[in-house]
């Protein structure tokens, strides 16, 4: 079985540096996570919108990475297990000049009583 065949694609770039949908919001995220099949970046499920969750729901790509630097763990929301996956395609997190929560500018002051 290759990892395209478990929902991995080690060839997908990341869909930028922060949560799609967030930043089409003008909204912000605490951590992020990527879809290692097509590389869509969605905010994790502490973040206010879950868009990394919704994103699985909506598509079937069940596999996440962390986009978080120094982060290395793959999650299957089928399974709901943590697991050792491949090397995919750089970059591995957002920068790290980017706040957490982020992105600069856009994170309200009480973001610690807004969370899940």
């Amino acid at each position: 079985m290759t990892h395209r065949d478990e929902g991995i694609d080690t060839d997908a770039a990341p869909s930028g540096t922060g949560c799609a949908e967030c930043v089409s919001a003008d909204g912000w995220w605490l951590h992020l996570r990527r879809c290692a099949q097509c590389g869509h970046i969605g905010c994790c499920d502490n973040s206010p919108h879950q868009h990394a969750t919704k994103h699985f729901h909506a598509t079937g790509h069940a596999v996440i990475r962390s986009f978080e630097p120094g982060e290395d763990w793959f999650y299957d929301f089928r399974s709901r297990q943590f697991f050792d996956g491949p090397a995919l395609r750089a970059p591995l997190s957002h920068p790290l000049d980017q706040p957490v929560p982020g992105p600069k500018g856009k994170v309200p002051e009480d973001w610690q009583d807004l969370l899940m």
